[in-house]
């Protein structure tokens, strides 16, 4: 499919973003958005379970991606609960040039890293001493997160948060995986129902790797995944793969 280019800035560099992919009645394509900009991630506060509106700058994110994906037809929407996450799907949808639009459901299956008694405090707080322990500089920044994770992995880290909260609260790593285990099962689930496809997914910034660690954990090596960027997991007879991550190129003016 040809683009103008006066579009190309709203658009993804990858056909598949632009028009319908051919599949079977058991293939979904799984569209992974991360929310857009919010308060917290802009002043540095821990945002797990805790909310906080997106920024004008999360808005624009949102709605470029929306563009981005204007032209894909989705079957199925799916947010978590979370009012970041309910906003950033939202706006994508209304950017979708498709006639029908799926309704939005939200599943708490769907939610971030639950950061107990550290929600809302600042991020410091929660990452440095595990930063120190690995002898890594811990940044606000995040310019030495990959050196961090290179030295711990996410059940680790999500132990670890887990037995440093006093509140007792925080959520450890086998709780994190089942939930966003069966929050994925049940979305290709209800997806084959209705006879396969594109299904938007809106989750988080942690809650993303860690699928992408469960379900293609020989394809997913540790990429970042920023504000509004989108991974597509494509899924076809119980087997999942990997075939984009991490993208925010639509955003490129």
């Amino acid at each position: 499919m040809e683009i103008e280019m006066k579009n190309m800035r709203y658009l993804l560099f990858f056909a598949i973003a632009s028009f319908s992919h051919p599949t079977m009645a058991s293939d979904v394509y799984i569209y992974l958005v991360r929310h857009g900009q919010t308060l917290f991630n802009l002043t540095g506060q821990v945002q797990g379970w805790s909310d906080s509106p997106l920024t004008e700058k999360g808005i624009s994110q949102a709605k470029l991606a929306g563009k981005g994906l204007s032209n894909v037809a989705f079957n199925t929407a799916f947010s978590s609960d979370a009012g970041r996450a309910r906003s950033t799907a939202l706006i994508i949808l209304d950017e979708n040039k498709s006639d029908e639009k799926p309704a939005l459901t939200e599943l708490t299956q769907l939610r971030e890293w639950g950061y107990g008694g550290f929600e809302g405090r600042d991020d410091a707080e929660l990452w440095q001493p595990l930063f120190a322990a690995k002898q890594v500089e811990f940044r606000k920044d995040w310019s030495t997160w990959e050196n961090f994770t290179a030295k711990m992995s996410d059940q680790e880290i999500a132990n670890a948060i887990a037995h440093n909260d006093k509140s007792g609260m925080a959520e450890d790593y086998a709780h994190i995986t089942a939930r966003l285990r069966e929050g994925i099962e049940k979305i290709v689930r209800e997806t084959v129902e209705k006879g396969g496809g594109n299904s938007l997914v809106v989750s988080h910034g942690s809650a993303i790797p860690t699928l992408l660690s469960l379900f293609t954990p020989e394809q997913y090596h540790g990429e970042s995944i920023g504000n509004a960027s989108l991974t597509i997991l494509h899924y076809h007879d119980g087997v999942y793969t990997l075939k984009t991550i991490g993208d925010t190129r639509y955003m490129q003016k």
